[in-house]
């Protein structure tokens, strides 16, 4: 009898100790499946910030590539304005150097032209200088060039040179009263002021 009490002290003990290794195991079995659920979900949320990060970084690349683009776009417009002022202005001036190398020749004209001659043969020449003297006004007239007109007007440094002021009547204040040497002015642009004596 006592024997088959051990016996059964034995098997009894033996199932608790099954039971409590098979509950043991169930929670090992379930923590083990509970972990990679947790692992997954911090893994998905590292990526998801890392993606952000990502996507924030290239669209600030963008942002500094397209700011770049409009840069050189707008540098490259400016560029071409620039190039087409200066073609523009190079065609309007076109002339330029070579009528201020014609002014002290046209200077000579008039000063010979303001010549009294008593021969004929004389007056004959005046004659063929004053003709010629006309066509290069002629020629720089359809370049765009013309005389400035400065006696009996109003004194204005952007044209006229003052090397003289004197006090003189008949003449307004601040007028030019006589003109030494004539001005030029190629289309807007003053080539050569004209050298005046001005009225007080």
């Amino acid at each position: 009898m006592a024997e088959e009490k051990d016996i059964l002290n034995e098997e009894a003990t033996e199932e608790t100790e099954a039971v409590e290794t098979n509950e043991n195991t169930a929670e090992a079995v379930e923590t083990k499946t509970a972990s990679p659920e947790v692992n997954e979900e911090i893994s998905i949320e590292d990526q998801l910030k890392a993606a952000q990060e990502k996507t924030a970084e290239l669209e600030a690349k963008l942002e500094e590539a397209e700011n770049r683009y409009y840069r050189l776009q707008a540098d490259f417009e400016n560029s071409r304005r620039r190039a087409r002022l200066d073609l523009e202005a190079s065609e309007k001036y076109r002339a330029q150097s070579l009528i201020i190398n014609l002014l002290p020749a046209i200077d000579n004209f008039e000063r010979a032209l303001q010549m009294e001659a008593d021969e004929e043969q004389a007056k004959s020449i005046l004659q063929g200088m004053e003709m010629v003297y006309r066509s290069l006004l002629e020629a720089l007239k359809n370049e765009g060039a013309e005389p400035i007109e400065a006696v009996g007007k109003e004194f204005d440094p952007h044209i006229h040179q003052a090397v003289m002021q004197v006090n003189e009547e008949g003449f307004d204040s601040n007028h030019v009263v006589e003109e030494f040497q004539k001005g030029y002015i190629l289309k807007d642009r003053v080539i050569r002021p004209s050298m005046v004596k001005v009225n007080q």
